[in-house]
């Protein structure tokens, strides 16, 4: 039977240098996972404004529901301008203040997340006080959820309070290898390599799994009991990353959720996340069979000896 799995956070239009896709962490994730065959569930605002009536018709287009999406009459439609650095890693300038940054807490968000066999949160709806005190309340009222902290950094916020409070209240956390230096740093997290940083992270706040994402090199997991797991990347030829990280998020909670061991959980996103970076965009579409059928027929790299 498919999982119930709630996502967090902004809902956003990016600019791209060829023009505006709609787009933003947890609505990228959702997409992903229906067409893993999950039952995905959006929860984000969006600005009573043109840009905010041509979202809600492109849910519908993707297939995500627009139930629980708020309508804010005084904050804008959040965008985002996207640009590519030159090892076309994706550089994200997303506006401040905007509807996302003021999702409500109400009888219908509370109703979905005790409902719901996970919960997906980041860190950039956390920036102001209403997202921040509405996730706040639905993390405590879903205790029997799975919560899933996706630790993407943004460059203009990030509060030390708040990455410690929603690691505590996380499941699983999944962090980019290239970020650790400075989450180490803020976190006070003195390391060895990334697998120590893994461990001294899951053991200090109680995590069951941390994940870190590698780019071409890979995944790793480190479970807090079953020890550590590392898939290696894939010999391809990537259009772009956008998506890739939440592609891999929901390859790995599609097996995951449905009892999977994390190993074979990891495999899975790990070929998910990549076959996303093949495709333009984080909503290209492709089914659970196009991901085994990638799995058994592209080359990885050899894992380190």
């Amino acid at each position: 039977m498919a999982k119930k799995i709630v996502a967090f956070g902004e809902l956003v239009w990016d600019i791209l240098p060829n023009g505006k896709v709609l787009g933003g962490t947890p609505s990228n994730f959702v997409f992903r996972c229906n067409s893993l065959g999950e039952e995905g569930y959006l929860l984000s605002r969006v600005g009573d404004d043109d840009l905010g009536m041509e979202a809600l018709e492109m849910l519908k287009q993707l297939d995500i529901s627009d139930k629980n999406i708020q309508i804010d009459q005084v904050f804008k439609t959040g965008t985002v301008d996207v640009s590519f650095a030159e090892n076309n890693e994706a550089i994200y300038n997303v506006a401040p203040d905007v509807a996302f940054d003021h999702i409500e807490f109400s009888a219908e968000a509370l109703k979905l997340v005790r409902q719901a066999d996970c919960l997906v949160f980041g860190l950039l709806p956390q920036r102001f006080g209403l997202s921040k005190n509405t996730l706040r309340e639905l993390i405590k009222e879903s205790p029997d959820s799975i919560h899933f902290f996706d630790l993407k950094l943004f460059e203009h916020f990030f509060s030390k309070k708040v990455v410690k409070r929603l690691l505590k209240a996380a499941h699983v956390v999944r962090i980019k290898e290239k970020e650790i230096d400075f989450l180490a740093g803020k976190l006070d997290i003195d390391y060895k390599n990334i697998e120590d940083f893994a461990r001294i992270l899951s053991a200090q706040y109680k995590i069951d799994v941390v994940l870190i994402t590698r780019g071409r090199a890979g995944v790793l997991a480190l479970h807090a009991k079953e020890g550590l797991f590392l898939e290696p990347g894939y010999i391809l030829e990537a259009k772009d990353n956008v998506g890739s990280g939440m592609a891999f998020a929901a390859g790995f909670l599609h097996c995951y959720l449905n009892g999977k061991p994390v190993a074979e959980a990891l495999k899975f996103g790990n070929a998910v996340g990549a076959l996303n970076t093949t495709k333009r965009g984080a909503t290209s579409l492709f089914a659970k069979e196009d991901v085994l059928a990638f799995m058994k027929n592209a080359s990885q790299l050899e894992l380190p000896i």
